[in-house]
């Protein structure tokens, strides 16, 4: 998968793990990263998936309706990336943030569905519940900051409500962080996300 990885300054601090929105690609959200945890590592990676040109990381049939099969194979070829990646730049496995805004996050909350240990942590901006119906796997482990709108179109207050008892019910601690906005992803969205990672996530130095 085409991808970059940044060594940060502090090899003990949270490795960050970027996933784009549609349209994005591997320096999106490096910015974010930087804003969030300025010594981290970063592994950022773009979707293999091209809709209308756009990358994704997994298929639509159309907007807020995912093509589950290919979402769950895409989320399997994910994980095997990432085990390469780990191995390849002798990352700590126990030590990974994924950090993801929309399609992105998406992404990010598939993974946790299929595997609860992959990330110590997530950030996920305007996220969806990825697959819905699907036994869920121990998260008691796993911290998790959700960023929505109240007003946004693609991703309802009832989504992101959904998203956040269904990961509670497996364990994990969520915190919502709520914008007067609609989807995009905001300064003070942002900030609130980097509050939330210094507060949970001391380095393991």
């Amino acid at each position: 998968m085409i991808h970059l990885f940044q060594k940060g300054a502090d090899e003990s601090a949270p490795i960050l793990v970027l996933f784009h929105g549609t349209g994005g690609n591997e320096h999106d959200l490096l910015p974010l990263a930087r804003f969030i945890s300025p010594a981290s590592s970063v592994l950022s990676v773009r979707g293999n998936v091209l809709e209308n040109g756009m990358p994704r990381f997994f298929r639509r049939l159309a907007e807020g309706v995912f093509d589950e099969a290919d979402l769950v194979a895409r989320t399997q070829e994910m994980k095997a990336f990432l085990g390469e990646a780990v191995e390849k730049y002798e990352l700590d496995p126990n030590n990974l943030v994924g950090v993801g805004y929309s399609n992105g996050a998406n992404i990010i909350g598939s993974l946790l569905f299929h595997y609860g240990d992959l990330f110590r942590a997530a950030i996920l901006h305007h996220p969806m519940v990825p697959l819905r119906g699907l036994p869920l796997p121990d998260m008691s482990r796993l911290a998790v900051f959700i960023g929505a709108g109240a007003n946004d179109p693609i991703c309802s207050p009832q989504e992101t409500e959904e998203l956040q008892s269904l990961l509670e019910s497996a364990g994990a601690s969520v915190e919502v962080h709520w914008e007067h906005r609609g989807h995009q992803l905001t300064q003070t969205e942002a900030e609130a996300a980097a509050r939330w990672f210094q507060n949970n996530l001391p380095s393991n130095s």
